[in-house]
């Protein structure tokens, strides 16, 4: 059985290597229409559309014998309604963490498992939750921050797994799930697909 990644984060291919597991890489790309609240339904909808973008694409190329996994996610950063997507300049990185400083946040992970094998498909999906407090962060900091160019690519203009990670003062939920893919419910979807990891598939 192979498993695609359908997704172009480093982070998310890098945190798979970590738990052992191969893959290949097939970029899906989606047109994603304006944000819909609740935003929990809205990003597990993202990652289901991104999943059967890389089913479509690798549908032209023939099927090994196991069948195929395709894993999918999305993350999004919320704070008191607002969506903080990517960073579009320096300006807009210095406001989102502006924003931030010493306040909770929610970041949001969709993760969506498609199995095809033969003629079945078959699509298991989680949502992720978890909070972030920032510190009380001086323009000085913010500064120092954007000009190490770790903002600019990672929704709400911050990584934990960087520098970023001396933004934040404490998390109440999934750490992995603010680098980008929740380890254990993708690992859950993961094994209701037939892929073993830790010696199980229950």
């Amino acid at each position: 059985m192979e498993l695609i990644l359908a997704s172009r984060s480093p982070r998310r291919a890098e945190l798979l290597r970590q738990i052992g597991l191969e893959f290949r890489i097939v970029e899906s790309s989606i047109k994603e229409e304006g944000a819909r609240t609740p935003y929990d339904q809205w990003v597990r909808q993202l990652a289901l559309k991104k999943a059967e973008a890389a089913q479509k694409e690798i549908a032209q190329t023939p099927a090994l014998p196991g069948g195929q996994v395709i894993l999918a996610a999305d993350t999004i950063v919320v704070k008191d309604g607002q969506l903080l997507g990517k960073p579009k300049d320096t300006d807009d990185a210095a406001r989102m963490l502006a924003f931030l400083s010493g306040a909770v946040h929610a970041v949001m992970t969709g993760v969506c498992v498609l199995r095809q094998q033969a003629d079945e498909l078959r699509f298991f999906q989680e949502v992720e939750i978890t909070k972030v407090h920032f510190r009380s962060l001086t323009e000085e900091e913010i500064a120092a921050y954007l000009a190490s160019g770790e903002p600019f690519d990672k929704a709400g203009a911050y990584g934990i797994q960087g520098l970023g990670g001396l933004l934040v003062e404490r998390i109440e939920g999934c750490y992995y799930n603010v680098v980008g893919l929740p380890l254990v419910k993708t690992m859950q979807l993961l094994r209701k697909c037939g892929i073993k990891i830790l010696g199980s598939i229950r």
